[in-house]
Formats: C-alpha cells, sequence, structure tokens
C-alpha cells in the first residue's frame, strides 16, 4: 500500500480510503465489520463516513468495529456534517449551532473523542464562512477535531474558506472531497490547479462513476436490481448518459487488454491523476472490496493516459456527478 501526504499536515494516509457510506444499511452490520476488518489488514489507514449515512448507523458500525478490533489510533477518522438528521429547523446545515452539536452526535456514535478529520458535506449559499469556520475552530481548539475539510464545493469557495482562516487566523482546509471520475472531470479545470497550490488533499468520490465505469449499465433505461441507480432512484439515474455507458464500453476493452477489470482500471486511472490524494471506494460487498485493493500497489501506466484522454478529454464531462449541487449551472443534456 502507498501511503501520500494528507495534504500539509504531514499526516500519511492510504492511497485509497474506505467508504462506508453503505454500511449498516444496504450492507448489514456483520459483513461492513468484516469488510472493514479487510481493509485495515490490506494497509488502508484512512476510513470516510458521514453522520447522515443511513442515519447515523453507517458511524454506530464504524465505531463497533473500531472498539473490538482496538485499531482507533491507527487509523485516519473522517466524517462529515450538513445532512439533515432530524425534524428539526436546525437539525441540518453548517450553521454554528448544528455544527458544534452533530461534532458531539458523530463522537458519541463513532466511539472516539476526536474526529481526525471533520468535513462540511456541501457548502451553504447563505450562512457567512466566518461563522462556519470559527465553529470548527473551536472543535480544534477543544480537542474534538484534529483537521477540518470541504466536500463537493466550488473553488472559489475554498479559496475564500482559506482567506477567510487567514483573515481571522482560524483552521483551515486541510482537503477537498468532490465527485471525480474519468466520465466527469471537470474538476481539473479549476479546483486541482487550487488545491495543488495551496496543499490541500482532493478526496474524490465514486471514482467508479458509482458503478458506470465497472460496466454496471449497459443502457441509460436499464437499471439492474441492486445497483445504486435502482436503489437511489432518479437523483442517480440521472448521471446514467448514453456517452457515459459509451465511454465506460470503450474503458473496459483497455481494462480486458491489460488483465484488469473495468472498476480496477478506472479507480487506478483516478488513484494517479495529477493532485489526487485518496480515491474513496464505495464497497457494497467484500468482493468489491477486493477488486479493489488489488490495484493498491500498482501504478497507472502514463502511456495509458492520452488513450483515456482521447475519450474524455481533461476537464470536460459526460456524465454529470454534480448534479445534485446547486452552485453547478452546467448540466447535461
Amino acid at each position: 500500500m502507498e501511503y501520500r501526504p494528507l495534504g500539509r499536515t504531514g499526516v500519511m494516509v492510504s492511497s485509497l480510503c474506505l467508504g462506508v457510506m453503505n454500511f449498516g444499511g444496504v450492507t448489514n452490520e456483520a459483513d461492513s465489520i468484516a469488510m472493514i476488518d479487510r481493509a485495515l489488514d490490506a494497509g488502508i489507514n484512512f476510513i470516510d463516513t458521514a453522520n447522515v449515512y443511513n442515519g447515523g448507523q453507517s458511524e454506530v458500525v464504524l465505531g463497533k468495529a473500531l472498539k473490538a478490533n482496538g485499531k482507533r489510533e491507527a487509523i485516519v477518522l473522517a466524517t462529515k456534517v450538513n445532512g439533515v438528521m432530524g425534524e428539526g429547523q436546525n437539525d441540518k446545515g453548517i450553521s454554528r449551532y448544528h455544527i458544534i452539536k452533530a461534532c458531539e452526535d458523530s463522537l458519541r456514535r463513532l466511539q472516539t473523542d476526536h474526529i481526525d478529520l471533520y468535513q462540511l458535506h456541501r457548502p451553504s449559499a447563505t450562512i457567512p464562512q466566518d461563522e462556519t469556520l470559527r465553529a470548527l475552530d473551536d472543535l480544534v481548539r477543544a480537542g474534538k477535531v484534529r483537521y477540518i475539510g470541504s466536500s463537493t464545493f466550488p473553488a472559489w469557495m475554498v479559496m475564500e474558506g482559506l482567506a477567510t482562516s487567514e483573515q481571522y487566523s482560524l483552521v483551515r482546509y486541510i482537503s477537498e472531497q468532490p465527485p471525480y471520475n474519468l466520465l466527469d472531470r471537470r474538476i481539473e479545470n479549476e479546483l486541482v490547479p487550487l488545491c495543488q497550490k495551496y496543499g490541500i488533499a482532493i478526496l474524490p468520490w465514486s471514482p467508479l462513476a458509482g458503478g458506470i465505469l465497472a460496466g454496471r449499465y449497459g443502457a441509460t433505461n436499464q437499471f439492474p436490481e441492486g445497483s445504486r441507480a435502482q436503489r437511489v432512484g432518479a437523483s442517480f439515474q440521472d448521471r446514467v448518459s448514453e456517452r457515459g455507458v459509451t465511454v465506460a464500453q470503450e474503458m473496459h476493452k483497455l481494462a480486458q487488454e491489460r488483465g484488469m477489470t473495468a472498476s480496477q482500471f478506472a479507480l487506478l486511472w483516478c488513484k494517479d491523476q495529477p493532485g489526487i490524494t485518496s480515491p474513496i471506494l464505495g464497497p457494497r460487498t467484500m468482493a468489491h472490496l477486493e477488486d479493489a485493493l488489488a490495484i493498491a500497489d500498482k501504478r497507472f501506466d502514463a502511456a495509458d493516459r492520452e488513450l483515456l484522454d482521447n475519450l474524455v478529454h481533461p476537464g470536460n464531462v459526460v456524465a454529470d456527478f454534480h448534479n445534485s449541487n446547486d452552485w453547478m449551472k452546467a448540466r447535461i443534456y
């Protein structure tokens, strides 16, 4: 397993991050715990979750697993705040009020006294960043959080956050977690250069394009039983574009020629793209996890980069993985 710097922090994390969004939900508790143990045994030391995943059960299962195996201090533990966690008007968002309460709730579910990387799950169009960053700064000063990051922020807002932190001497973002895969490469235009310049780790979510690049979908209107499009519904189904499916089929041929599965080839490409720290795996089964672990010690062949650039030109998009973001105006039609 390769280990890389988490931004400019000096902390080293595995080049693959275990995302546990499915755990405690579509993946039952016993299977989830077995997969966490397997990932740690394989050298993964970076695990990402969020308070909103499965109504908090993802954090609960992760906390149980780490308590049972005694490896809490051996990993970098990341979670997020923003999603709806109750029926009250303030049981969501990134206000100071909600951030402080949500952090305490996550600590309890995770059975830990600190969160290594606490991330804002989405930006806010109305709450000033100094309000949010001051709350996060207080959590860091209290020892409940080590570092902070953002997720699915536009590049300009990451830069605004850095400037706000400098202006008020507050803790700064050390990572950004955007959607990024061969089918949606828009972050290469502004976000990647920004992160490279300012030492911000990039932690891509959906590196396999939700299964599209794994060959899960043969057509835009056929969603296999158990697939993410079938389970999640319209928000994901809209990402299954005709051009995206075609690109996935072409990439699959290249993967076969190299003795890899389509998912391995897609993940390897994402892992070794410029500026990338650690793509977030989202396995549902042990087989998915084993498939990903097989490329942990491999490097993407530079000679293959042009072949995939020809399928989707750098900075371009053929399947919209920003379709849930209010700030992204561009859409695929």
